[in-house]
């Protein structure tokens, strides 16, 4: 135990207020470092920035894709440590290359620690160590941007020179195993080795030795675990045994006999294994203890590493796939030119990727989209959402250009799934997610929502929907840039309503009855769904999609014109409408002053002035 409170000997601290905040469901929504479907990394935004060589520079890119910075200047460092790898490739690759041979220097180290080190971890770290000088070789001297980093990894040539003297080249994989400690380093230790040999070398001789005194020419020397060491001798010669011999074993056609001076080698031979083992342990232990005191130079040269590793995978990367440096501000804004969805254009190679800006202009606070399923809308949402994380946490980015001011949370409320071991149906789940968001956005948050209020009725759905918008847009603490995807075309209205917010929808080219979808984010509102076409795509039988179509136009000819539809909903949605004389009345009557029969009168007449027979 004592060993391993030395892990604990560099603590680190940090505050929430470091970090973008981001909870679970927004890292599974945006498939941060693992997929929805498979749970696997393939796929993910990791998957795509991982150019790392090494196990630790991997874990270190994890961690910042999970935890995006908050402070513009330490972004701003990250982003200028991306930028030197970025314009220097021959760098980066030479880079690349020397780092593919070094092993997890941070784990290696923390295994000595933790006294679960074992001799070729001991290898390993020698070897990773003597690659650092051609490491460090690559770089000019004071060179802007990663001195930092260079400075963070040392030469270790104290804990080199000890593990070079002390270990062997090909030691064994356990330390229940002889032959870790090179011979030199220990001078007890090659006392007992030299004895050793010595006793082995006589006990080798010994067989032509003593054919030669005897004259026995079948004569063996041989060993068993039982009688150890021993002389053997066919029944057809024993009368030529010297007297000195001592019967040990009788065979069916041999004798085993044994000499006192062959029995004082075989104890320095079998005493010397055993000696050996635990000198070997005690200089092993000395050797681990001595490197745990240069442990903060090791980890931190770990680190060094892995932060080069790093920047190296996130320039790589960048070089790769077109991205461009972001500027990232202390102001609210949010400035998108071109755009792309890292993971979607990289695993979708069949079709050019369409990009698209997001760029809020003043004083715009949601932006309500709208368009036909399968055209892009929550891939759009995600991308924003993505490209944001990614300039915070020092990448570059898939687009031609981004300003983007610091966001201090993420919330996605993209699609839904029961919760059925907590017995919470899908619309319960929705909720729950979306009144975490209104609870703790604030107006610098970032808002995805996706489909909001679909798991219930349509005026329900409607209704919450709208409400919500109305919240974000009016409230004095929230105003959080809101991206909102909606099937709901009743919400298009709302842009009459408050200033800050705006209607886009995706583009669509309709030709001799084809549509298209043209993936293109533009503004205004969409005013058809296009569903039976996406239904069509998907397989449905040609009779379901005939029988659709002829419903749709029974129901847009019930409807009037589509016009006609949305004022009519516009309607529904008010409770009741302006300049109503049945409000008026309401608001002019004095309801304290009423008595029963007159308050009856009243009802009566309102119903025969207002409202037909049989409404």
């Amino acid at each position: 135990q004592r060993q391993s409170l030395k892990l604990l000997n560099d603590l680190s601290t940090y505050t929430l207020d470091e970090f973008m905040v981001l909870d679970a469901e927004t890292r599974r929504n945006l498939e941060l470092t693992e997929t929805i479907r498979t749970g696997k990394t393939q796929g993910s935004l990791l998957s795509i920035l991982d150019e790392t060589q090494t196990p630790m520079g991997g874990r270190l890119l994890r961690q910042w894709v999970s935890k995006p910075l908050l402070n513009v200047q330490q972004i701003r460092k990250r982003l200028d440590a991306v930028e030197y790898f970025f314009k220097n490739g021959l760098v980066r690759v030479e880079v690349m290359e020397t780092l593919k041979d070094i092993d997890d220097l941070e784990r290696l180290t923390n295994r000595v620690l933790s006294g679960h080190a074992i001799p070729r971890d001991l290898v390993a770290m020698r070897e990773n160590l003597a690659r650092i000088p051609a490491l460090k070789d690559i770089f000019p001297e004071d060179i802007k941007g990663i001195a930092d980093i260079l400075n963070k990894i040392h030469y270790c040539k104290d804990q080199f020179a000890l593990l070079k003297a002390a270990v062997q080249d090909d030691p064994p994989a356990t330390l229940s195993n002889i032959g870790i400690i090179r011979k030199g380093f220990s001078a007890e230790l090659d006392n007992v080795l030299d004895s050793s040999k010595h006793a082995r070398e006589w006990i080798g001789k010994l067989e032509k030795t003593e054919k030669d005194r005897t004259g026995i020419k079948s004569l063996k020397v041989g060993f068993n675990k039982v009688y150890g060491y021993y002389i053997e001798v066919t029944k057809t010669n024993t009368d030529l045994v010297p007297e000195e011999y001592i019967r040990k074993q009788t065979l069916v056609n041999a004798e085993r006999y044994i000499t006192p001076e062959l029995k004082e080698y075989e104890t320095l031979v079998l005493n010397a294994e055993e000696q050996i083992h635990d000198i070997e342990l005690r200089v092993f232990a000395q050797v681990c203890e001595e490197l745990a005191q240069g442990a903060k130079d090791l980890l931190e040269t770990a680190r060094g590493i892995a932060e080069l590793d790093a920047y190296v995978s996130l320039a790589e990367t960048a070089a790769l796939n077109g991205y461009q440096r972001p500027e990232v501000v202390e102001e609210k804004c949010l400035e998108i030119e071109d755009g792309r969805h890292p993971v979607v254009e990289k695993l979708r190679t069949s079709e050019r990727f369409v990009p698209n800006d997001a760029i809020m202009d003043e004083g715009e606070i949601i932006r309500i989209i709208t368009g036909p399923n399968m055209s892009g809308k929550s891939t759009f949402l995600r991308q924003v959402a993505l490209i944001v994380l990614m300039a915070q946490m020092g990448s570059f980015v898939p687009a031609k250009s981004a300003k983007i001011g610091l966001v201090d949370r993420i919330f996605t409320r993209i699609g839904a799934q029961d919760e059925i071991h907590a017995g919470q149906s899908t619309f319960m789940v929705e909720m729950i997610e979306a009144a975490n968001i209104l609870h703790h956005a604030s107006e610098r948050s970032l808002l995805i929502l996706d489909e909001i209020g679909r798991g219930t009725s349509t005026y329900d759905g409607v209704s919450i929907a709208w409400a919500m918008v109305e919240f974000i847009h009016s409230h004095p603490d929230l105003k959080a840039y809101t991206l909102f995807a909606t099937h709901y075309h009743e919400l298009t209205q709302l842009e009459a309503l408050f200033p800050g917010v705006r209607n886009y929808n995706v583009a669509v080219s309709e030709s001799d009855g084809s549509v298209v979808f043209l993936h293109k984010i533009i503004p205004g509102a969409a005013d058809r769904s296009y569903g039976i076409h996406v239904a069509q795509i998907a397989g449905l039988p040609k009779p379901v999609i005939q029988r659709a179509n002829e419903i749709l136009q029974q129901l847009e000819t019930t409807s009037g014109t589509t016009k006609v539809r949305q004022e009519s909903t516009q309607k529904q949605l008010t409770l009741f409408p302006e300049n109503n004389p049945l409000v008026k009345s309401f608001k002019e009557l004095d309801i304290n002053s009423l008595t029963p029969i007159e308050a009856l009168n009243l009802l009566y007449d309102w119903k025969q002035r207002y409202f037909s027979d049989g409404e």
